[in-house]
């Protein structure tokens, strides 16, 4: 009985000193049992969007969508301090198409000193080996640029298997050419039901703009994030996606030729 009466004694002078007290005992484990890579997580207000500063090398990826380029003016272009280091240009889509504005965007980009790549973009409903070659005819890559890129991003109301063995396809006969593993652009969605446990091989560039983490993606694997659609850059018209390279700065080569 005694003690009833101490407790209730104790809870009703100290009792908000002891809820605080294990709100920051809760709040401290919780910190302490986050993953290193969440503690350095720094934001600023850059180019139009939230640029995550915990990453140091910044880029972007352009296509016909964003008219013509001044290319100057992109690689002048420094905002809170970042400059662009990369840039991936779209360069074919499907068996027979080519973007119009490819040739130049590669030339200048090459000029204004930025890291290129080329991505293709992928249909299920056309023949990959046609889309490889596509994408062979109009791309010559040199010593330093990004591997070839297959953007996954539509499914056409394909089965599963049709568009797995498709990209494999792909993947191989793009590989076989340039003598080094593509890149799979594609989203948290079609990663999960298509690229996870069939194609874990391939380094990966995921477009994800709902999180600020990313262990749902193969750390291994994962060398790019886009991050964000709705940048600004001077030189070009509308909004810019923006990407950021995830992996530390030395295993850049991974992905380079």
């Amino acid at each position: 009985m005694k003690f009833r009466v101490l407790s209730k004694f104790i809870f009703r002078r100290y009792g908000i000193w002891i809820v605080a007290l294990l709100v920051l005992i809760i709040g401290f484990w919780i910190f302490r049992s986050r993953r290193p890579d969440e503690l350095n997580w720094r934001f600023v207000q850059a180019f139009g969007i939230r640029l995550p500063m915990h990453y140091t090398i910044h880029g972007i990826d352009v296509s016909r969508h964003n008219d013509r380029i001044n290319w100057d003016k992109v690689r002048r272009m420094e905002a809170e301090g970042v400059r662009l280091q990369f840039v991936f240009i779209k360069a074919t889509e499907g068996a027979t198409l080519a973007d119009k504005h490819f040739d130049k965007n590669w030339r200048e980009a090459k000029k204004s000193n930025l890291r290129r790549g080329a991505y293709h973009f992928y249909h299920p409903t056309r023949d990959p080996i046609k889309q490889a070659t596509n994408f062979i005819r109009h791309v010559q890559l040199n010593p330093g640029d990004f591997a070839p890129v297959v953007d996954f991003e539509v499914t056409n109301g394909q089965s599963d298997e049709t568009i797995v063995n498709g990209l494999k396809l792909w993947l191989k006969t793009v590989e076989e050419h340039y003598q080094i593993q593509p890149i799979i652009y594609t989203n948290g969605n079609l990663y999960r039901q298509y690229i996870k446990g069939n194609l874990d091989d391939y380094p990966l560039w995921i477009a994800d703009y709902s999180t600020k983490h990313l262990r749902r993606y193969n750390p291994d694997k994962l060398y790019l994030w886009q991050h964000n659609q709705a940048g600004w850059v001077q030189g070009i018209r509308g909004q810019v996606d923006f990407n950021v390279f995830v992996m530390s700065e030395d295993r850049l080569h991974d992905i380079c030729l």
